[in-house]
């Protein structure tokens, strides 16, 4: 498969005197490469369309969506059919998504646990993996249960790796490619491939902020503005686990992080939760109370700055636990006895649409984003 580049360049520093912003114009082939991400994203997004409906999409010309069209179809990404018109009337060309065109791998990565998928370019999880991390070899662990994957589908045309983790280094990435087969692996942290994931391919709309908080080992929270990201300086926007809250003024990691869950229910209660089992018992459901009690302050603030149209929790923890906390944090919000003013503007709150947050789903869109569909700046 022939590869697009990755998007176009879009601020570069002057060579001398102080750094300044500039907007660098775009080549002929990046223009070229521009254009078919638009008519794959909006097939994609939107097929199977005729070339009339690609040109409302996208604005391009007949002959320019022909050509695009037809490199696609080399390409084996884009498939074509004949669709009925109504009422017995002419018949016309549509094209749809051909997902099983590429595919990618994505890891999520924690201290001591991670998950790979093999995901289509439609998202559809393909394939599934969790693995048991050691902190003095992880990249040889990363990379021998990519390797694995490879081998178990090696059939497949996949075109590349992404991971998702808070504290990966170039080096680590280095040493990857070095080992691999697959191209140098694209790297996020762990709340931006979650937005991705809702943002490409979730039930988020695309209008408004979405805000993302993810509950693991820590607590860390993802914002997305205006479609894009956002990850504050040096990456450390969403960093509320270190937030004090509640009437007692503690650090949320220390109750609502895995560890303070874990310390209140047990080795083998905690296990089988991250094992999707759906549990009930009384130090849960006080957990529960205690979490949400804690986590409202963040979630207010968030609502006072941001205004997201909505405010998304994802977990490792079961669907359940996760809609048994919103549905505390709507019971917080009334309670004035800590709080003594109501919380209206709040942000509506679900669980996220992926298991995990759709880390590790995020993380194998990172490839496709780079190289065939359009990045968030530019959709």
């Amino acid at each position: 498969m022939r590869y697009l580049r990755s998007g176009p360049r879009r601020l570069q520093t002057q060579d001398m005197g102080a750094p300044r912003a500039k907007t660098i114009g775009l080549r002929s082939g990046e223009i070229a490469d521009r254009n078919i991400r638009v008519i794959l994203e909006a097939i994609r997004r939107h097929g199977p369309l005729t070339r009339m409906e690609l040109g409302r999409h996208c604005g391009l010309t007949g002959p320019g969506i022909t050509n695009i069209l037809r490199r696609l179809a080399e390409e084996r990404l884009v498939t074509s059919n004949r669709r009925n018109g109504l009422g017995g009337g002419a018949t016309a060309t549509e094209f749809a998504l051909r997902p099983e065109g590429a595919f990618s791998i994505g890891v999520k990565l924690r201290q001591r646990r991670g998950e790979a998928v093999l995901i289509d370019l439609s998202g559809q999880v393909h394939d599934r993996v969790y693995i048991e991390l050691d902190p003095a070899d992880k990249v040889g662990l990363v990379h021998a249960s990519v390797r694995d994957m490879v081998d178990r589908h090696a059939a497949l045309p996949i075109i590349g790796l992404g991971i998702a983790a808070n504290d990966w280094t170039q080096d680590q990435s280095d040493q990857i490619a070095a080992m691999s087969t697959i191209a140098r692996p694209y790297v996020e942290n762990e709340c931006t491939a979650s937005l991705l994931a809702e943002r490409t391919i979730g039930s988020s709309g695309r209008e408004g902020g979405l805000a993302m908080i993810i509950i693991d080992d820590d607590v860390q929270a993802g914002f997305l503005i205006r479609g894009i990201p956002y990850s504050g300086v040096h990456g450390r926007a969403g960093s509320i686990g270190e937030m004090l809250t509640g009437p007692d003024n503690v650090q949320l990691n220390t109750v609502v992080g895995f560890q303070s869950l874990r310390s209140r229910i047990g080795d083998q209660a905690f296990t089988s939760l991250l094992k999707g089992e759906e549990i009930s018992s009384p130090s849960l459901s006080q957990w529960i109370r205690e979490a949400a009690g804690h986590l409202l302050d963040p979630i207010i603030a968030m609502a006072g700055f941001l205004a997201p149209s909505v405010v998304m929790i994802g977990s490792d923890l079961p669907q359940g636990v996760i809609e048994a906390l919103i549905h505390q944090l709507s019971i917080e919000r009334r309670d004035t006895s800590t709080r003594p003013l109501l919380t209206p503007w709040i942000s509506p709150m679900k669980p996220a649409s992926f298991s995990g947050g759709g880390v590790a789903l995020g993380a194998a869109l990172l490839p496709f984003l780079n190289t065939l569909l359009l990045p968030p700046a530019s959709a």
